[in-house]
């Protein structure tokens, strides 16, 4: 069966990408086919089409690694999911095409309080944030944790988990705009480094004792400046790079503060962990299901308008999340 997709044929740019159809295998085992009814726009699926992300693909593929749908047919194993089952799923790619094949694995029913476009917008940024701020820092209540690119997918749903955890968050961000979504999901304190020096607007609110926990997707310049104002015994969280540059920090800082730089990728942590990772995410979704947490979902392209969806993401214009509407 052939479904029409956002299809990368070769990878290096996003202008490449074209809307085409692509053959739909029937599902293997531990396999589910699913008609997706939205993809959801991240940075790593805009890294995958320029050849600079950890996985590479097989090529031509449908781009999109996180949708909604529902499940068509099951593959021989499968036991957990039947014809008809809502579901979420981190499937690497086909999210922007109208039928595509998922892990079961990857895959979580919905509850009915989730709506199609929430449950699109949850299973990569908060399970990174999730992963990285429970996980792997171990945050407490009344801590203070710095989030850089507050306003962004991850940036600002580790604002939001901060925040039901008990933190006092700062977030960082480059505009007004960006700064007050901030605000309205809980910040106590906002910093415009487009307009400040971060070092310097940290020292200022955190004083000498530094922060306890920096999250940073970002990377370039803003790393090390942040990771100066890690008080001692500090955590800084590596999320990714959306700056571009990979920053190159002196290791006397994490030695003169007994700080820490702690990695948190999410996607190898599923696969090394599935069970944990599927707890983590259960729970996600039940916060989400009572209100706890509500994905703030910026903006919503048709499939026909999925190559835009990826440019406003590779060019830092989202506040929240970018969804593909494709069923």
């Amino acid at each position: 069966m052939k479904a029409k997709g956002l299809i990368c044929s070769r990878v290096g740019s996003l202008e490449d990408l074209e809307i085409s159809s692509l053959e739909i295998p029937e599902p293997s085992s531990g396999e589910l086919a699913v008609e997706v009814r939205y993809g959801s726009v991240n940075f790593p699926d805009v890294l995958m089409v320029k050849g600079l992300y950890q996985q590479r693909p097989p090529l031509p593929y449908a781009v999109g690694a996180e949708l909604s749908g529902v499940v068509t047919k099951v593959g021989p194993g499968v036991s957990d999911f039947a014809p008809g089952d809502r579901i979420a799923s981190y499937a690497m790619t086909g999210g922007f095409s109208e039928r595509t094949i998922v892990q079961a694995e990857r895959a979580i029913k919905l509850p009915d309080a989730i709506g199609d476009a929430e449950a699109a917008a949850f299973l990569v940024t908060y399970g990174t944030s999730y992963h990285a701020l429970m996980d792997r820092a171990a945050i407490q209540p009344g801590e203070h944790l710095v989030v850089l690119g507050a306003a962004g997918g991850v940036g600002l749903a580790a604002v939001e988990l901060g925040v039901l955890a008990g933190a006092k968050v700062i977030a960082c961000a480059s505009t007004s705009e960006k700064l007050a979504l901030c605000e309205a999901y809980g910040a106590e304190q906002l910093i415009n480094y487009q307009e400040e020096d971060l070092s310097a607007a940290l020292k200022n609110l955190l004083g000498r004792k530094g922060a306890d926990v920096v999250y940073d997707p970002v990377g370039g310049d803003y790393s090390e400046a942040a990771f100066r104002r890690l008080g001692y015994g500090g955590r800084h969280l590596v999320i990714g790079f959306t700056a571009g540059n990979i920053p190159k920090l002196p290791l006397n800082l994490p030695l003169l503060k007994s700080a820490s730089l702690v990695g948190a990728y999410w996607g190898s942590f599923c696969m090394h962990y599935p069970a944990q990772a599927s707890r983590n995410h259960q729970q996600l979704a039940q916060w989400i299901a009572s209100k706890k947490l509500k994905p703030h979902i910026g903006k919503v392209f048709s499939l026909d308008e999925s190559r835009e969806a990826l440019r406003w993401v590779d060019e830092r214009k989202a506040l929240g999340k970018i969804l593909v509407k494709v069923g």
